[in-house]
């Protein structure tokens, strides 16, 4: 049982090293969600549209700005943001 508990926290302690960014990561996360946040509100925009080209022109800029936001959060993923901070210093 003492092997157990040993095991379940390392594991638990090694998840939680792994969820402390960097200020450029956590910068770039926030960016991420405001940007889903522009969306989402292209998007009531796009529902609240009078006609059908502005309609679609607000669905097209909700779509590039999530699919952006997307690009954001893989840089995160993959390192990207923490490797460019290293390289600009």
């Amino acid at each position: 049982m003492k092997k157990l508990s040993f095991v379940v926290a390392a594991g638990l302690m090694s998840l939680a090293a792994c969820t402390n960014n960097t200020p450029a990561e956590n910068a770039a996360e926030n960016v991420a969600e405001s940007m889903d946040n522009a969306a989402d509100n292209l998007e009531d925009a796009a529902d609240n549209a009078t006609n059908e080209s502005t309609e679609a022109a607000l669905e097209n800029a909700a779509d590039n700005m999530s699919a952006a936001a997307d690009n954001v959060e893989d840089a995160v993923d993959n390192g990207a943001v923490a490797a460019n901070a290293a390289n600009a210093m």
